[in-house]
């Protein structure tokens, strides 16, 4: 219905939310390009799943969860919803009638409710947000840090998850960044970032944060975790910072099934990229049934796998593609020939999880990174 006038569409929903609730302008970010292609890819993925009631449904309680760490309450929707109609009514020409203004309406009233009742629930469980303290912080290279970051109360995640992370230096500007290790007793998460052109937050994380720094954190999401794979042996194909989920999954799976077999394929650019693999060869001689095989497009002096990380993995022998399950993380152009290469190898698509990759695009890798959607995919 608004696909021919998207970007204006958008644009038009904020005017005309903020012109008639100046109060909620404070709750969103200074400048709205990236939360304006966020919201308009959020509106596309619930307009596909509303022939799926539950998949629907879950959505809805995700976001009312994820809207409370902006300050978003159950007072502040009806205003939501008026602007939105009144896009729709604008944007949609001839395909606009009183009828579907009813049924739109009526759609967005019965996901209100959803989202304040998932958002009500949650907060008599958890705070909106945590405060985090950066008790560690590594330049791996000039543009990628690790930090270690522990949270001032409990943070509830499962590995293959990510966080949001804010700044003080940007306020309202919210990131996600997959968490790089499984739960520990202290809580403390790590999260790799690299710096990416006009990237606000991950350019304040990696050249502006220091230890002892405070960072905001929202709550966990994500649904690419290990109780997918049951007892199967685990095919983690990762590129760029896509490494982090991947990594909290195997060392997970190390905990939990030491004799799990495990294959982590790490696709990077050039050598210096291999930010991490000291410690993922430290994993793999403490772990037999750990192999990580670094795999680089660009670097002729590399003397192992070279060339793009799906093309690797069709000369790769011995990886369990059939009979294992694979996750896949990193830009969304690397997942989707990685997904496709796996399926050609015989891959069943329901023992296929990758990442959406809405986290910050980063350019180490075989592709290109344009912006996806977030959330789980399943191919």
């Amino acid at each position: 219905m608004l696909e021919p006038n998207a970007d204006r569409a958008v644009a038009y929903f904020y005017g005309r939310l903020f012109a008639e609730q100046p109060r909620l302008r404070a709750l969103f970010p200074p400048a709205l390009d990236a939360q304006r292609d966020r919201a308009l890819r959020v509106l596309t993925r619930l307009v596909w799943s509303l022939e799926d009631p539950a998949v629907f449904e879950d959505r809805l309680r995700r976001l009312g969860r994820e809207h409370r760490k902006m300050g978003l309450g159950r007072e502040h929707y009806p205003a939501v919803g008026a602007a939105l109609v009144a896009t729709l009514r604008r944007f949609a020409a001839d395909a606009w009638t009183p009828r579907v203004e009813a049924a739109w309406t009526s759609v967005f009233a019965a996901a209100v409710r959803t989202m304040t009742e998932a958002a009500e629930a949650d907060a008599a469980r958890t705070p909106p947000w945590w405060l985090g303290e950066v008790i560690g912080h590594e330049r791996r290279r000039h543009d990628i840090a690790v930090l270690t970051v522990r949270p001032g109360q409990p943070l509830p995640y499962a590995a293959g998850q990510h966080v949001t992370v804010q700044t003080s230096r940007w306020p309202r500007v919210w990131r996600p960044y997959s968490v790089a290790n499984a739960p520990r007793p202290d809580g403390v998460l790590t999260l790799h970032v690299r710096a990416v052109p006009a990237g606000w937050i991950s350019g304040t994380l990696v050249r502006h944060t220091a230890v002892g720094d405070t960072v905001m954190l929202g709550p966990a999401q994500g649904e690419m975790t290990l109780d997918r794979a049951g007892d199967r042996d685990l095919l983690l194909v990762a590129g760029g910072t896509g490494l982090a989920p991947l990594k909290a999954l195997a060392e997970q799976s190390l905990a939990a099934s030491p004799g799990r077999r495990i294959d982590l394929v790490w696709g990077v650019r050039t050598v210096t990229d291999l930010y991490d693999l000291p410690a993922l060869r430290a994993m793999e001689s403490a772990c037999p049934a750990l192999r990580v095989i670094p795999v680089v497009s660009d670097d002729p002096g590399f003397e192992g796998l070279r060339g793009a990380v799906p093309d690797a993995l069709r000369r790769l022998e011995d990886l369990p593609v059939a009979d294992g399950h694979a996750y896949v993380s990193g830009p969304p152009a690397m997942v989707s020939r990685t997904v496709r290469a796996l399926r050609e190898l015989g891959a069943p698509p329901e023992r296929i999880e990758h990442d959406g990759s809405d986290l910050d695009p980063d350019p180490a890798v075989v592709e290109p990174a344009p912006v996806g959607a977030a959330g789980l995919s399943r191919s």
